[in-house]
């Protein structure tokens, strides 16, 4: 039976694409300006009263891929964001598969502590991680900004949501048939909340890519240098440009082309993540 829309439904509908269309051109705009932005001259950007350039100056992006050290903070970031995520995915998971599956005491007061841990401001865990860092030698190193980085409290969190859907029955059967706890994570709790890890994946990588303050804190060697670093120090803060803002639009726009290839393959996953679907059904 084909539902019948009334005037007001049409009406309803109208008004809520109107706003979700003001919402999304208020969001997007940034990121429009800063493409337009790319292919413009530092003076065609001063100039307010123009916003798309005259001609598309496709030097500033050559100049920012062949002749600065943006390529480099690229795959800096690319590498220790990775193995970031694989390090944070594996400690998540197997935290919670402890918390959900494992009977222990006290399970429930590890979990607690846990979540306690999230409340701190993440200022206050700079201080001590420095000192710790700083007496194995791991300062200014590759390694210390990937092993400060390899737990995840929402990452426990959010696997530990999705992996209580997983029905017991399933992983008591497992255990029945002589499975070990690592090959139940693997192919039983694994498969049915894959959305849970990609959208965790994905959202961990975004922010160890984005990442500014910890890194600037604890590395000062230029050849070590992540993006939000490196932009900073090599276009705004005196370096090489000054305040060339067009060759500074155009690395925020190659800077951000592996976030948004990642998010166009991940997209279906992450929304299913986003939304609860683990991929279990009731």
């Amino acid at each position: 039976m084909v539902k019948k829309y009334t005037v007001i439904d049409r009406i309803d509908a109208i008004v809520k694409w109107i706003i979700l269309i003001i919402v999304g051109v208020f969001t997007a705009f940034p990121f429009l300006w800063m493409v337009v932005s790319a292919f413009k001259t530092k003076e065609e950007i001063m100039d307010t009263s123009k916003f798309l350039p005259q001609s598309l100056h496709w030097e500033n992006f050559i100049t920012v891929i062949f002749n600065s050290p943006i390529p480099r903070y690229i795959v800096n970031s690319l590498l220790i964001s990775l193995a970031i995520v694989f390090i944070q995915i594996i400690t998540g998971a197997l935290i919670a598969y402890a918390i959900v599956f494992m009977k222990f005491k006290g399970r429930g007061i590890l979990f607690g502590i846990i979540m306690v841990t999230y409340m701190l401001p993440t200022a206050a865990t700079y201080i001590p991680s420095y000192i710790i860092l700083a007496n194995h030698q791991l300062l200014n190193t590759y390694t210390g900004l990937i092993i400060s980085s390899s737990v995840s409290i929402f990452g426990i969190f959010l696997l530990r949501q999705a992996f209580m859907q997983v029905p017991s029955a399933m992983v008591e059967a497992a255990q029945i048939d002589g499975a070990s706890h690592f090959r139940i994570l693997h192919l039983v709790v694994f498969p049915m909340t894959k959305s849970s890890f990609i959208t965790f994946g994905l959202m961990s990588f975004i922010a160890s890519y984005n990442n500014y303050m910890w890194p600037s804190l604890i590395t000062n060697d230029s050849d070590k240098y992540m993006v939000s670093q490196g932009l900073r120090s090599f276009f705004i803060e005196g370096g090489a440009y000054g305040t060339e803002w067009s060759l500074v639009m155009a690395a925020s726009a190659v800077i951000v082309i592996p976030l948004l290839i990642m998010f166009a393959f991940a997209q279906k996953w992450f929304i299913d993540g986003i939304g609860g679907d683990t991929g279990v059904k009731g």
